[in-house]
């Protein structure tokens, strides 16, 4: 199993409250994430490398395990990730950790598993040294040989970091237990570990121990107040589908053309920025592609060009006491296609190059994966 194949078993999770990471199990026609990745929704963005974004529903909930199971979207044809059922994991063994942090496309963490099924908050978790951070929540703990041996959790950072990882052979009991129940839409009571359907619940309470439980399905739908709904609006005024540009709170994601364009509303400042990450720069001569830099500062109306990293970065700046739906509109359709028009101008004139991964993001080299997930 080389690693694209690896890369295109993971899915990137988006919610109006979070992201995170998911892995799509094709044997058991799910895909599997952490409850807290997905809570207070009944229905998601997943995307990943072969398939574009699309909102798929939350099919069973366990808050116990911090479990979640979705849909697999419609017409997926990519790889799917297979559960270690034959080699159990063993100490020191080497693990890594597959996650989308921080909105990078792709990140891989080498570690070392230090413990195995360590008590931790009464459940056992396999402890290892894969790095994990934001966004790594859901995505799996994989052996050499690319099979899935667990699901991130958390990280504790006391004296050196540990990630918590909840074993395969717990993930497999719950998936068992869900298909074998027939239940199209289930919740696990955190209380007496009863699984419960649609039909069987009432007034969100478990029917064995009375234990208040919630069906993802009984979830009420998202609904954008205030600023995010102005957004949201204009979006939807320019074309753009918001529900599926979604990525956490006050953020948004925009195509438009070869340009990536993301958009964040910072309530406490009142500041909304609209940042394109452009292209990389070129690896010498760069005084033609600087002069080009300025010359556009001045004649861009509102918008600002500047380098962070080595990146080049197209922005909008607004306040939100000054946006409304018609002239957010007139801006940001300034904005997109301003940046789908210049990223080309700098790489086929100037000798920049495409940005494939966000250049903050520190990945393990390609010679540091055993053969089998290259």
């Amino acid at each position: 199993m080389r690693k694209s194949l690896l890369k295109n078993g993971i899915v990137q999770i988006a919610t109006p409250h979070s992201t995170g990471t998911g892995f799509v199990l094709g044997a058991e026609g799910l895909i599997v994430t952490n409850e807290h990745v997905v809570r207070d929704n009944r229905e998601v963005v997943v995307y990943g490398f072969n398939f574009r974004q699309q909102i798929v529903p939350v099919v069973y909930l366990d808050e116990k395990y911090d479990l979640a199971f979705l849909a697999i979207p419609e017409g997926f044809e990519g790889t799917t990730l297979s559960l270690e059922k034959e080699v159990p994991p063993m100490l020191e063994d080497i693990v890594y950790a597959v996650g989308h942090p921080y909105g990078a496309d792709y990140v891989v963490q080498a570690g070392n598993i230090s413990a195995l099924e360590k008590v931790s908050y009464g459940i056992p978790f396999i402890h290892h040294t894969a790095m994990l951070s934001p966004g790594f929540s859901g995505g799996p703990l994989v052996n050499e040989a690319g099979k899935v041996i667990g699901v991130n959790t958390f990280l504790v950072n006391r004296d050196e970091f540990t990630g918590f990882t909840l074993p395969v052979g717990r993930l497999s009991q719950q998936i068992r237990e869900f298909k074998n129940s027939k239940m199209s839409v289930a919740v696990l009571c955190g209380n007496c570990e009863l699984l419960v359907s649609e039909a069987s619940i009432e007034s969100h309470r478990c029917p064995g121990c009375n234990n208040a439980i919630q069906l993802a399905s009984a979830i009420k739908p998202y609904q954008p107040i205030g600023m995010a709904l102005t957004i949201e609006q204009l979006l939807g005024r320019l074309g753009y589908a918001a529900k599926l540009a979604r990525r956490g709170m006050n953020n948004w994601d925009i195509v438009k053309g070869s340009a990536h364009i993301n958009i964040s509303y910072y309530e406490k400042s009142g500041l909304i920025i609209g940042d394109s990450y452009l292209c990389h720069l070129p690896a010498q001569d760069l005084s033609p592609l600087y002069q080009f830099l300025l010359r556009q500062n001045y004649q861009l109306e509102g918008l600002t060009l500047s380098i962070k990293g080595n990146a080049v970065v197209l922005s909008l700046l607004i306040y939100d006491r000054y946006l409304n739906i018609d002239t957010g509109s007139r801006l940001f359709e300034h904005l997109f296609k301003t940046a789908d028009d210049l990223d080309n101008v700098l790489i086929e004139q100037y000798g920049a190059s495409w940005i494939k991964e966000p250049p903050t993001i520190e990945k393990i080299e390609e010679d540091n994966f055993p053969e089998l997930l290259k």
